[in-house]
């Protein structure tokens, strides 16, 4: 502590009101990298706050030279953005954003500026710094401001300079939340009763608080209705702005929407930390409050973490949201749901098996590896299309969009009720995923066994030769990469869930379906009861056609590209491997029993649908549960209750009731 005196004291030696601009921001940064310390603890920062006050208080000399250095400094910096905009982006695209963040981060501030923000981020840079403000006692408090009151005074109306700057800072916030309400984006997307004039009224509200807030004398009675009337209607604009979350399903949304809505929702908070500064009849508490959570908001500015956070969680909200009611279609809840999902799993896994055979055709004719890729791509995704057109199901489509349903259940998870009801669904849904495997894979083994005898009976051979039966095999044997490449392809159905999420959102956004049905050029073209149907089917079915053709081309090529780039991976689809697997066993006939190859490739069916279903599942219940911003707390009451459920009705998770 003893050098500590000794470096305050040379630290206060330099306070000179009359330096210059960026030799009185130097003694700024200095005084706070003394009161940072080594940073070993806050509570060591608040102990140098005490001792600086005390060094202060104790010489009146360095007291009036202080207040004249901060009433210079208060006059040279315009503290107003500071308080009204640091902490904001003012840009939604990523890439701008992004370059933005790495320039402050590679290019050095400088000291000699009037840009409050710009020193706010030199002087306290860091959340430690929110840390140790947040521990500062009342009495601490109340003596800093006690030592600055002075020189805060003005003569406006005879009003402390601060309360001026602190409403300047509101009357910013408002005129963009204001903006913001007036946007097209947002105002053609309110509820017709929400819209209303929340938006047109808050200025006024404004003015009436500010006027009552700088009369004099002041009419307590008449600031506080003043106050309540500006805070009601500043909570009626967030209510009609959230209202536009109830139309995404009409609407659509983009990520600018999102950008838009949670800046205006930030606006709102900080309008509200700005007034209890205000208001409060002790105002230091609220300052301190405010400055710390400049700093916060300061960090998270500055992150290149942070930015690559808000964007996926923006596009999380842009993609689950329009998932969720398609996912809910392939949860079963009962005994009858669940026997049809195994008869539509049945059809579906019949199908595939004619897509196997088309698969084996292609690879004899002996294309290079990109054009081979190419066309079983195309030939997966006609074979997808064909099984949505006939409304039967394949298991591997299911979690990604079934993910954002569930946690659709979320927003509302905060009583035990809620939480057993969420397990209920989990149950249905894995219900339904092991429905919908047993009847792919079921179906896919005879039907293919069925075409391979077929096809042998037509040529007079095989469908495979023994060698390339051998190895297909090999291919997909457990003891290889085949869990590796499961998993792989769990997250390829992920990936294709997030197509389909996006495009169908693109579809509703830009109201391509309304183009489809009232365009005079195509009323022309295909005539308008023709164009009405061709509109509502393909507002039915965009977000399948997009699923499916997108994982079928990912299907298909990966191998290709990955085998360009000296990766080796491959897909290991459920229903298609055990297509394969039952072609190839055909194909030896009998002396493939007892083999070991053909068990371990056996063995390897349920550690792929496994893989599949929990992989993609994962990364799509995860996006959606930031899209819904869902606590850390609440995720681990759901974890204990699954387990609960498990330990005490595992056959829940299988078999109906």
């Amino acid at each position: 502590m003893a050098a500590a005196s000794l470096d305050l004291q040379g630290l206060l030696a330099r306070l000179d009101p009359t330096a210059d601009v960026a030799q009185r921001h130097i003694w700024l940064i200095d005084v706070f990298d003394w009161l940072r310390g080594d940073r070993a603890s806050p509570q060591a920062a608040v102990g140098r706050v005490s001792l600086l006050l005390d060094a202060v208080e104790a010489r009146p000399e360095l007291r009036e030279r202080l207040r004249a250095w901060w009433r210079a400094f208060t006059q040279a910096v315009d503290l107003t953005t500071l308080l009204a905009d640091y902490g904001f982006a003012p840009r939604t695209a990523f890439v701008s954003e992004l370059t933005e963040r790495l320039r402050r981060k590679i290019l050095p501030g400088t000291p000699e500026t009037t840009d409050a923000s710009d020193l706010f981020r030199m002087v306290l840079p860091g959340a430690f710094d929110a840390g140790w403000i947040a521990l500062l006692d009342d009495t601490q408090l109340a003596r800093i401001g006690a030592l600055l009151a002075d020189a805060a005074l003005d003569d406006i109306d005879g009003a402390p300079r601060w309360r001026h700057t602190v409403m300047d800072a509101v009357t910013y916030c408002s005129s963009q939340v204001v903006a913001a309400g007036f946007s097209p984006e947002l105002r053609l997307r309110m509820s017709a009763a929400s819209e209303s004039r929340a938006f047109h009224a808050l200025m006024s509200d404004l003015d009436a608080l500010r006027e009552q807030m700088f009369r004099a004398p002041r009419d307590e009675d008449a600031l506080q209705a003043a106050f309540v009337a500006f805070r009601d209607r500043l909570d009626a604009c967030r209510a009609s702005a959230s209202s536009v979350y109830t139309h995404l399903e009409d609407n659509g949304i983009s990520v600018g929407l999102v950008f838009r809505l949670r800046q205006l929702r930030e606006r709102v908070l900080r309008i509200r930390e700005l007034l209890d500064c205000l208001i409060s009849p002790a105002p230091a508490p609220s300052v301190a409050r405010l400055v710390g959570r400049l700093v916060l908001a300061g960090g998270e500015r500055n992150s290149i973490r942070a930015l690559i956070a808000s964007n996926s969680s923006m596009l999380a909200a842009k993609v689950t949201e329009r998932s969720a009611e398609t996912g809910e279609h392939y949860i079963t809840r009962d005994r009858a749901s669940y026997l049809q999902m195994v008869r539509k799993a049945a059809g579906g896994g019949a199908l595939t098996a004619l897509t196997v055979l088309l698969k084996f055709g292609i690879y004899s004719l002996a294309l290079s590896a990109f054009w081979s890729g190419f066309w079983s791509g195309l030939m997966y995704a006609a074979s997808f299309v064909a099984i949505q057109l006939l409304h039967l199901t394949l298991a591997t489509k299911q979690p990604a969009m079934t993910a954002p349903a569930m946690a659709a259940r979320l927003r509302d998870i905060k009583t035990d009720a809620a939480v057993a009801d969420f397990v209920d669904e989990v149950a249905n849904l894995v219900r339904s995923q092991v429905a919908a495997v047993l009847g792919n894979v079921g179906l896919v083994v005879p039907a293919m066994l069925a075409l391979a005898l077929l096809v042998q009976f037509a040529l007079g051979r095989p469908l495979l030769d023994a060698a390339h039966a051998a190895a297909t095999l090999q291919s997909l044997s457990l003891a290889g990469p085949t869990a590796l490449f499961a998993a792989m392809t769990g997250v390829l159905l992920f990936a294709a869930s997030i197509v389909a999420g996006w495009t169908e959102n693109a579809f509703v956004l830009h109201r391509l379906d309304s183009a489809m049905r009232y365009n005079p050029r195509i009323g022309a073209f295909l005539g308008a009861a023709r164009a009405r149907r061709w509109a509502t089917f393909m507002r039915t079915n965009i977000s399948g056609f997009a699923s499916n053709i997108s994982l079928g081309l990912m299907l298909g090529l990966l191998p290709a590209f990955a085998g360009f780039f000296g990766l080796g991976l491959d897909v290991r689809h459920v229903t298609l491997s055990a297509g394969q697997i039952a072609a190839a066993a055909a194909s030896m006939g009998m002396a493939v029993l007892p083999q070991p190859a053909l068990w371990w490739a056996v063995a390897a069916i349920p550690v792929i649908g496994a893989l599949n279903v929990s992989v993609s599942f994962y990364f799509a219940f995860r996006l959606a549960l930031r899209a819904h911003s869902v606590s850390l707390g609440d995720r681990a009451r759901i974890r204990s209750a699954i387990w609960a459920r498990w330990r005490s009705r595992p056959i829940s998770f299988f078999l109906p009731a």
